[in-house]
Order: C-alpha cells, then structure tokens, then sequence
C-alpha cells in the first residue's frame, strides 16, 4: 500500500496585520490611526512648550564638554580626577559669585550710562565743523545713519534686546539671570558625573561593538571639548582686547561693549568682524580718531587671531569650514537667536567629526 505525500501548498504572499485589521474592521483602523497622530501632535507640543528647558540641558552639557579638557589640565598637573572636578567646580561657583556681586551692577551702570552718553556724543558729533559737509557729501546718509543711532539708544525697547536676552532690564535681565543660574547647576551635576554617564551610556551598546563605539566617542568628545574651550578662550582674549581698546580710546560703555564682543566672538569667523564693525561705529561717534584707531588696531587684531592665536588655541581640535559656519550661524539665530547661533556651529563641529572618524574610514575600506 502505497502512501501519497499530498501536494504541497504554493506559499502565497503573507496578508499583513494591518490589512487584515482594514478589512475586518475599517473603523477601528482608522480610530488607530487618528490615536496616533494626535499622540504625535501632543508629543510635539509638549516639547514645543519645554524648548527652552531642553535647550538650556543642551547649553549645559555643551558647557560640561566644553570644560572636560580644563578638568584633563588639571589632571596633567598631578591632581586627582575628584580633586580637578572639584576646582572645577569652584571656579564656576567664584564665577557666578563674581557677577552677582561684580558684572550685573556694572551692567546695570554702564547701560544707564550709554543710554544718556550715546545721544550726547551723537549731539557732539554734529556740532562739529566737517560734519555737514560730509553729510551733504553722501547726500543725507552719514546724518540718517547717525540719527536712526540716535534715535535706537534713546529707545528703551532696545537696551531690553542687547544680547538677545543675556542684557536686559526687568524680567528680561531675571530671566536671563534665571537661566544662566539653571545652567550652571546643571553643569555641575553633569560634570560631577561625566564619567559615570558616558560609562552607563556605552554599556547601552552591544558587548561586540562596544569598545569601538568607546574609542570613536571619546575621541569625538574629546576634539568636541577642545573646539568649545578653544572657542571661550579665543573669546575671552577678544574682549580683554576690546575692552583695553576702548578703554584706552575713551568710548563710553567700554565694558558693556567688551561683555558682547565676547559672546558674539564666540561665533567663529563671523563674530570677530561683527564685533569690529560695531566697536569702530561707536568709536567713531565718540570721535573720529577713535573710530581710525579703533578700526585699525581690530583689524590688526584680527589677523593675530587668525595667524597666530587660532592655530595655537585650537590646536588638533576640528576646524569648521566658512561655509557651514556662515550656515549654521545663521540657521541657529533663525531658530534660537545668538544663544542658537552659539550651539549650532559646536555641533556642525560635532557632525564634522562623526563624517571624519567615522564615514569616511569606512568608505576608504569598502
């Protein structure tokens, strides 16, 4: 007795759940479906509505990176690890003690001072001999220029927006104060626990890969850090030149000045020249051998940042080409102002990296 094996069934195309759900039930479907894009939607706005929470956990751990090669210095120095995180931290403690006590009176001092000084150097200006014939020269522009300056400081709506919310009167100046503080605390936690986060960060990585994903991320980082240090320190020589500049040339406001040149420069490529046209403007208000002399000796500075103080700053930290400078400053201010302006570029920077230590590596040995 023979046993016949029975024809085998053709494996025709697996009907997937989802159209099985559509056909059995349409409207549950698409109830599904409508769940979904409102869970999105809500998502999205709630996110929307802590922007400026999880924006400033993103300036923190900028910062935190940032201030990882210093903690390394220390470390080179024959500190421990917790005594180098501890100083560390101090600094950042005597740093905002200094400008609850030093910097925000000042501020405050230097803005009132301005808001009266601007139009009484503008009034000066006008008195003098060359000036209307220079004005009738460019047809009107020099006096429509210096007035609409005029007319800008005595506004107060715009000493509320200098540094697009780090100066300000009012609410303005709490909230920048605020955020700052929200910052700073959290820069210290994360630098408290740097090591233990990026520990407890790989261990999310398969065993197999993961000491190559090591290796990759704490070089990234560490390039990553000495581009933000290298940025600050750039920065902070930029206003400590600005500041003995207009000192020197007796511009009012020198120190409010030098405090925004040293936010703006931290924009690489952009910042020092926009700095630069703004200190010459109102050098050149003040006096006409100021603005020369202002105006001369930053574009000498500018070209000692460029040859000497970048190279030896920044070191083997990535360089940024212009071009995505340019962009990324200006898609960040679009979304976030200068703070945005300050982020984007660090992580085009942080982008760079990735396409060099790793895309590029692996397409070189396909």
């Amino acid at each position: 007795m023979r046993f016949t094996r029975p024809p085998a069934r053709r494996a025709g195309p697996a009907q997937p759940e989802a159209a099985s759900v559509l056909r059995r039930s349409p409207l549950l479907f698409g109830f599904l479906i409508t769940l979904g894009a409102i869970g999105a939607v809500a998502t999205g706005l709630m996110l929307y509505g802590l922007r400026s929470i999880i924006f400033s956990v993103f300036l923190a751990m900028f910062a935190t990176v940032g201030l990882d090669p210093l903690v390394r210095w220390f470390q080179r120095r024959g500190m421990r690890r917790g005594w180098a995180i501890t100083t560390v931290i101090l600094l950042i403690i005597a740093v905002l003690v200094g400008i609850i006590w030093v910097v925000v009176p000042l501020i405050a001092k230097q803005i009132s001072f301005l808001a009266t000084a601007v139009p009484q150097e503008i009034a000066a200006l006008r008195s003098q001999g060359w000036f209307d014939s220079t004005n009738d020269a460019t047809n009107g522009v020099l006096g429509q220029v210096v007035g609409w300056i005029s007319q800008q400081a005595q506004d107060p709506a715009t000493w509320a927006t200098i540094g697009n919310g780090l100066v300000g009167f009012g609410l303005s100046v709490l909230n920048a104060v605020t955020t700052g503080f929200f910052i700073a605390i959290l820069t210290i936690y994360f630098i408290a626990s740097y090591d233990a986060t990026k520990q407890a960060a790989y261990r999310l990585v398969r065993r197999s890969r993961r000491a190559r994903f090591e290796s990759y991320a704490e070089r990234i980082l560490q390039n990553f850090g000495k581009y933000l240090s290298g940025m600050v320190v750039l920065a902070f020589f930029n206003a400590t030149y600005s500041l003995i500049l207009l000192l020197a040339t007796g511009v009012p406001g020198a120190f409010l000045i030098a405090l925004a040149a040293f936010f703006i420069t931290l924009i690489p490529l952009i910042g020092t020249v926009l700095t630069t046209a703004v200190m010459s403007v109102l050098a050149f208000i003040h006096s006409p051998v100021s603005g020369v002399v202002v105006l001369v000796l930053m574009l000498v500075y500018m070209q000692v940042e460029a040859y000497i103080l970048t190279p030896r700053v920044m070191g083997k930290a990535v360089q940024v080409p212009g071009s995505v400078v340019l962009i990324s400053a200006l898609a960040g201010s679009t979304l976030f102002g200068l703070p945005g302006a300050l982020v984007a570029i660090p992580i085009s920077a942080g982008i760079i990296l990735i396409i060099k230590e790793i895309v590029m590596p692996r397409k070189d040995r396909t």
